[in-house]
């Protein structure tokens, strides 16, 4: 990853944990990683673990950002979920969401926060 990439990322990183702080979540980690990969943001609200998987993008980039999030990547962050649940075992409901983060040309940003943007589809006993 060059250096703007991850400029880029830190700030979708920084404005998606400013976003669920005033939805009143909890951010229990920060990339968290694992052998298996990384999950940007790790929050709680009263009833779901959520694992965040935040997309930056400028202005003029094509596609949507949430489109960076492939089935293969679904299912890296799915079993590294896992790895921080067996870790940090908790009662709370798994929720997978995407932050995209668009930078705009004067400085400012807009959020298209999803949530339950993907879920798991095979091995439910998983959780």
């Amino acid at each position: 990853m060059n250096r703007n990439n991850k400029i880029t990322g830190d700030f979708g990183e920084k404005i998606t944990e400013k976003y669920l702080i005033k939805k009143k979540y909890r951010i229990l980690e920060k990339n968290f990683r694992c052998k298996l990969g990384e999950i940007d943001i790790i929050a709680a609200n009263t009833s779901n673990i959520i694992f965040v998987e935040v997309k930056t993008r400028g202005e003029n980039s094509f596609g949507f950002p949430s489109e960076a999030v492939t089935k293969i990547k679904q299912k890296k962050i799915i079993k590294t979920a896992l790895i921080y649940l067996m870790k940090f075992p908790c009662e709370l409901q798994p929720r997978f969401d995407v932050s995209e983060v668009y930078i705009l040309k004067n400085k400012s940003y807009k959020i298209n926060y999803i949530e339950n943007a993907f879920i798991q589809e095979d091995d439910y006993a998983a959780f």
